[in-house]
C-alpha cells in the first residue's frame, strides 16, 4: 500500500503528494475533508481524524489509501484546479496549460538568479549612459530582494512562482510571478468581509516567450494558489495605461476597483495605476 503525504501550509489548504508516484494528482478542500486522485486510486481523508506531525516547514498528516470512484464533487476539482503534479517546489507544478508548467521556485543559486535576470530585464529602465552597468546593479537588488523575500516570509505568506517549458527536454525559466500575503487597509476597504488578501506582482515573461500564454499560465497559477492558502481575493495593480497588461488581466477575471490619486502623475510625472481585485475560485 502507498503512503500519502499532506502539508499543511495553511489552516485550510492541505497539499498532498504521494511518494512513489509520478503521475498528477489533484488536491482540495472540501467541508473537512481533503481528496487527491489521478494516481490510478482516489484518497479521501477526514482532516479532524488526521494524525498531525510537525515537520520541517508547516505539519504533516499521514494517512493509508482507498478506492474511490469518481464523483460530480470530484468533477467540480478538476474545473478548478486542472492537474496538480508532484516534483519541484512545494507545491509541485501547479498549471501545465499552453505547452508551459508552473511551479514554485526551488530556492537554489543557479534558479533564483535566472529569475532575477528575467524580471531585471522585464523592469529595467535603459539608460543612455553605462546602461549595461546600471543593468547588472538593478539585476543584483533584484535577487537581494528575492533573497529577502525567501528568507523572512512563511511558506504560506509568500511564494515566487516560475514558468517552465513544459517538455523535460529543456528547462528554462521563461516567467516569473510573485504571490505575497498582505493586509493594506486601502485595499480591504474594497474587499467586502476580508482580512487579507493575495497580492500579485513582478509578473514578467521573458522577451523570447511572450504573446505566448506564459503569462496566462502563470495567473491560473496564482488562482490556484489562493485556494491551496484558502483566501478569497487576489489583488495587483496595472499602469492605466498600459492597455495589453490591463486587457490580460480582465480576461483572467480581474476588475479595476480604484486607481492612483491623479496628482500622483501630474505633480510627481508617475504613471498612475489601477487596482484591480478578483475573487477567488475558493468561493464557488
Amino acid at each position: 500500500m502507498y503512503r500519502t503525504m499532506a502539508s499543511f501550509h495553511s489552516k485550510t489548504a492541505p497539499v498532498f503528494q504521494r511518494q512513489n508516484c509520478t503521475e498528477a494528482s489533484c488536491r482540495y478542500p472540501n467541508n473537512g475533508r481533503i481528496g487527491i486522485k489521478n494516481c490510478g486510486r482516489s484518497w479521501r481523508i477526514n482532516v479532524e481524524e488526521m494524525k498531525i506531525f510537525k515537520g520541517e516547514r508547516g505539519f504533516v498528516g499521514k494517512c493509508s489509501s482507498s478506492s474511490s470512484t469518481p464523483s460530480a464533487e470530484d468533477q467540480r476539482v478538476v474545473r478548478l484546479f486542472g492537474k496538480v503534479e508532484s516534483g519541484k517546489g512545494l507545491f509541485g507544478c501547479l498549471v501545465d496549460e499552453y505547452g508551459w508548467k508552473v511551479r514554485r521556485l526551488v530556492e537554489e543559486d543557479g534558479e533564483m538568479r535566472k529569475v532575477a535576470q528575467v524580471q531585471a530585464q522585464a523592469f529595467h529602465v535603459p539608460v543612455v549612459l553605462f546602461n549595461d552597468l546600471f543593468f547588472e546593479f538593478f539585476q543584483a537588488e533584484v535577487l537581494s530582494g528575492l533573497l529577502y523575500k525567501l528568507r523572512n516570509s512563511p511558506p504560506d505568506r509568500y511564494a515566487c512562482l516560475i514558468a517552465e517549458p513544459a517538455s523535460e527536454t529543456k528547462q528554462e525559466v521563461v516567467g516569473v510571478v510573485d504571490v505575497t500575503a498582505l493586509r493594506d487597509e486601502a485595499v480591504l476597504q474594497h474587499l467586502e468581509g476580508a482580512e487579507e488578501y493575495l497580492y500579485v506582482s513582478g509578473i514578467a515573461v521573458s522577451n523570447d516567450f511572450r504573446r505566448q500564454k506564459v503569462a496566462t499560465a502563470l495567473l491560473k497559477a496564482c488562482d490556484i494558489l489562493s485556494v491551496l492558502w484558502g483566501f478569497e481575493y487576489l489583488v495587483l495593480r496595472a499602469h492605466e495605461d498600459d492597455l495589453g497588461a490591463r486587457k490580460l488581466y480582465a480576461k483572467a477575471g480581474y476588475s479595476v476597483v480604484s486607481g492612483d490619486p491623479p496628482w500622483t502623475s501630474t505633480w510627481l510625472g508617475k504613471r498612475r495605476r489601477v487596482l484591480m481585485i478578483k475573487r477567488s475560485n475558493f468561493c464557488e
